[in-house]
């Protein structure tokens, strides 16, 4: 009865796992249909293989694919870059240091989550464009280092919490300030949260539309998501094949961050959640 059972919940897990995937395998066997044949059959079985929507989809648009996947790439790292520094020193100082109005300003940093982008959109816009900062990467990445996203801040003072504060009494005790306290005790003994932090940025970055499609103008800035926006065109027939072999090649830096970071993403929110 037990083996039955157990049978049984594993088909269910299967099941559901198939019914989740689905989308992401009809998607990989459109990219090897002709354009004509993608939305007659919602099947994922194959007649042939066409590969050629890979090689046209690569150099549809003004500029290789590949040009829009290194733009992606470096608003990606700069926001990585900029989450892991600042976000890393506002919790250390939520979590370490003692000044007036920390409960307060603490309970405003985690009010901010709850509030949608399109809210802030507009006035972040204005700012921007008097700075002069419209159709370039700053306005995607120099926020980050202001420590802007609250959540990954919320994460590391929980991570922090749970760090005896015996580790810095004694490393006060030999001399050290908050500085070297935070760069050679603390910072070491966060590398799940920052793994976790790492992750999560490399994600919600390398997926955003809005945000970009917001500030890039000049196709040249395109980054990967926006650039998938234009293989479709009201005006003339969209190549289906294409773009969908190209929102593979886009998922792939994903899918390996995820399969090469996944333990320390599962540590990293496992002990978060404990302490």
């Amino acid at each position: 009865m037990i083996n039955l059972r157990k049978a049984g919940k594993h088909a269910a897990l299967i099941l559901l796992a198939l019914i989740m995937l689905y989308p992401v395998l009809w998607m990989v066997v459109s990219s090897l249909r002709p354009s004509n044949e993608i939305f007659r059959s919602p099947g994922l079985v194959l007649d042939g293989l066409r590969t050629q929507n890979y090689g046209e989809g690569w150099n549809a648009l003004a500029s290789p694919f590949g040009h829009y996947l290194l733009n992606s790439a470096i608003v990606v790292l700069g926001c990585i870059i900029g989450n892991l520094v600042s976000c890393s020193m506002a919790a250390y100082a939520f979590a370490r240091l003692e000044f007036t109005g920390k409960k307060l300003w603490f309970a405003i940093m985690l009010g901010t989550i709850m509030l949608p982008i399109h809210v802030l959109i507009v006035p972040q816009y204005i700012m921007f464009s008097q700075a002069g900062w419209v159709n370039t990467f700053l306005p995607l990445i120099v926020p980050k280092f202001l420590a802007t996203d609250a959540f990954f801040v919320f994460l590391m003072v929980q991570f922090i919490r749970g760090l005896p504060r015996e580790l810095d009494e004694a490393a006060r005790i030999d001399g050290c300030g908050h500085g070297r306290i935070f760069g050679r005790i603390i910072l070491p003994l966060m590398l799940p949260a920052l793994a976790t932090t790492t992750i999560f940025t490399f994600i919600w970055t390398w997926n955003d539309f809005f945000g970009q499609l917001i500030y890039l103008t000049d196709p040249e800035m395109y980054t990967v998501p926006v650039a998938l926006r234009s293989f479709v065109d009201a005006t003339v027939s969209t190549s289906w094949g294409s773009m969908f072999a190209m929102s593979v090649v886009s998922l792939a830096p994903i899918f390996l961050a995820f399969l090469v970071g996944q333990r320390y993403l599962i540590r990293g929110i496992a002990t978060t959640g404990i302490k």
